[in-house]
């Protein structure tokens, strides 16, 4: 979708069919706003900043239009100025959809600078490319948590200045976990072994859980295993001192690998939203899309997730599918998730959270509206399933749900070297790759800079979009060309979620 620009300060309309303006700043009931030569709206009352207001009069269960599209239902005649949400829009959707493939042309390709096609990675012995030498430890079992954890630390300690450091991400699993619930955590981990962005990995199993070291290696490509270790704490007199060995041999592997340069194509981006608001759909999300857009003109891969975020605005995506098989698998991928929250005795359509609620978002769609542009106007390649890693260079869809923590975890696994995750109110976590915190307003970026990286809230200061875009790329090749690093990975703030209940395809 395409955005209406406004010059206008005190409100902008992001189509020119609208139903409603979005205010740039808190506004007060009895204003006057002119929305267009010699037309003037007069508030009826106060609208807080980032939240709508009605453009016309609108009747009992009329859609609304936002983004061109209907972001719900007027539960009530509202007046021209009124304030729209909760209390007088409701979602349009409901039940199951039967949809029908009707592709959209796409966009001319974005347009890359010259200067910035290429980045300093590491290229590993396997082909693969990684933009950090990191040493991971990955437990099998979440019972030896606390034994890597302290191996982590003995390892930065011996090991600084050799490699970009040695992490662990604790996680509770891998014991008692039965048939596929048991193969989708495993999936997942070995993917994250798998990550280039480590120049080695110790595996760490206890020994007596269900997740045994044999069977896990199975999950673990051939090629990746030159650089993978295994302990088994179980059958070791001395866990600790056989694992800071391991450590060494793993650190002294990874820092014969030199940064050199590569071409962007080798780069892949992981897409996500958290803590949005109601600039969320306007800066941040629409420049990540212009950034994916053009790291895919180049060749690169961008990854978008967070399905149940997709609905009520799904048929875009699904219109930019690269043939129809890759639609059917779209399209299942969003029925079998909603079929997920049926079996859970849930609501398909609930409301965005609390935060987002009062940031501005009313209802899903108006939510899916906003985050799917995130992933810009590439055609999508392919959809790929929780745990695994995509194969196919461009626009991929992959299963994980909203969940911050889970989502980022699986776009990490799934090859993301970064992850570009937007907000409109803040977070302070990072994934196990360098996760770039973009804020859709000034407000934040300026409140919360140890949290914040790139601030979207320059485009409603007069910034152009793509000059905004090449200046974020810019920034991105220096994080993964080591110039830079993020906010989250300065505090060591790095964890990883697996979605308990697996994958639904």
């Amino acid at each position: 979708m395409n955005t209406y620009e406004s010059s206008v300060t005190d409100w902008t309309r992001l189509h020119p069919n609208d139903d409603v303006l979005i205010a740039l700043r808190n506004l007060n009931a009895g204003e006057q706003m002119e929305v267009a030569s010699g037309q003037h709206i007069i508030l009826k009352e106060d609208v807080p900043k980032g939240h709508k207001f009605a453009v016309r009069e609108l009747q009992v269960g009329e859609h609304i239009m936002k983004y061109g599209y209907s972001i719900g239902i007027a539960k009530e005649q509202i007046e021209t100025g009124r304030w729209l949400h909760t209390h007088n829009v409701s979602t349009g959707l409901s039940g199951l959809i039967d949809y029908e493939y009707i592709k959209t042309p796409l966009e001319k390709p974005a347009v890359v600078p010259a200067n910035l096609h290429t980045f300093q990675g590491y290229r590993r012995s396997n082909g693969k490319v990684g933009i950090r030498n990191e040493i991971w430890i990955i437990n099998t079992v979440g019972c030896i948590n606390k034994v890597c954890e302290a191996l982590a630390k003995m390892g930065n300690t011996a090991f600084q200045g050799r490699v970009d450091g040695v992490y662990h991400f604790a996680h509770p699993f891998g014991c008692s976990q039965l048939g596929d619930d048991l193969k989708y955590t495993q999936q997942l981990l070995a993917s994250l072994v798998s990550h280039p962005n480590a120049g080695g990995v110790l595996v760490i199993g206890l020994g007596c859980e269900n997740n045994q070291i044999e069977e896990f290696k199975t999950f673990i490509p051939a090629e990746d295993r030159e650089r993978v270790r295994f302990l088994k704490a179980q059958e070791i007199d001395d866990e600790m001192a056989e694992g800071l060995r391991l450590l060494e041999e793993l650190t002294e592997l990874a820092e014969k690998q030199e940064r050199e340069p590569v071409p962007i194509s080798e780069l892949t981006i992981g897409l996500k939203c958290g803590g949005s608001d109601g600039f969320s759909g306007i800066t941040a999300n629409p420049l990540v899309g212009a950034v994916s857009d053009k790291l895919v003109a180049a060749g690169g891969t961008a990854i978008l997730t967070e399905v149940p975020e997709m609905f009520g605005a799904e048929t875009i995506l699904m219109n930019r599918a690269r043939s129809e098989e890759v639609y059917e698998e779209l399209v299942n991928l969003i029925n079998n998730f909603k079929q997920y929250y049926v079996n859970h005795g849930q609501n398909i359509y609930e409301n965005p959270s609390p935060g987002n609620k009062e940031g501005g978002i009313t209802t899903l769609e108006e939510k899916s509206l906003g985050c799917t542009q995130k992933g810009g106007h590439s055609e999508v390649v392919d959809v790929v399933a929780y745990g695994k890693k995509v194969t196919k260079k461009g626009l991929n869809i992959v299963e994980a749900p909203g969940n911050d923590l889970v989502s980022v975890t699986a776009l990490s696994a799934a090859g993301a070297h970064i992850v570009l995750f937007t907000t409109g109110r803040g977070t302070p976590f990072g994934g196990p790759v360098p996760t770039v915190k973009i804020a859709t307003n000034s407000d934040l970026a300026n409140r919360k800079k140890h949290w914040i990286d790139f601030n979207a809230g320059q485009l409603l200061e007069g910034k152009a979009m793509d000059d905004l875009a090449n200046e974020f790329l810019a920034e991105l090749i220096d994080i993964a060309s080591g110039n830079k690093v993020t906010n989250s990975e300065r505090y060591g703030f790095r964890e990883i979620a697996i979605f308990k209940d697996g994958v639904i395809l």
